[in-house]
């Protein structure tokens, strides 16, 4: 149960995080931000319900879709480091990309050390 609730807690945040960005940026930008809100948020709201039935397939397709988040978000870095130093030309976006980045971190971390406790429990079971 406990492995479940940062999967829906992100796909919660990173939806709501896409919403925002339709009210924070300009109309074009904050529809990109929001279809990729989502889409992504979706996706982990459905691996999510995944996980009801078959724990794990859920897992590791949360993880999988953490991985995509986190791997895009890392090639925004140079666009929050811009807006940290001043330059604000694309308004908030960089603030929301970091934080969607974040919450990808985070449960990709959630994720493997779900796994890693997994694979140590049937170690253990199997001797």
């Amino acid at each position: 149960m406990k492995t479940r609730i940062p999967i829906f807690l992100s796909a919660v945040v990173i939806i709501t995080t896409g919403i925002a960005g339709t009210g924070q940026l300009e109309k074009q930008a904050g529809l990109g931000f929001l279809l990729g809100g989502l889409t992504l948020g979706g996706g982990l709201f459905i691996c999510g319900l995944f996980s009801i039935r078959m724990l794990w397939l859920g897992m590791l397709g949360a993880g999988v879709l953490a991985l995509l988040g986190l791997g895009r978000g890392v090639l925004n870095i140079p666009g929050g480091v811009d807006y940290f130093s001043g330059e604000r030309t694309r308004g908030t976006a960089p603030l929301l990309e970091l934080g969607v980045t974040l919450v990808c971190a985070f449960l990709l971390i959630h994720v493997w050390q779900a796994w890693k406790r997994e694979r140590i429990r049937r170690m253990l079971v199997g001797e």
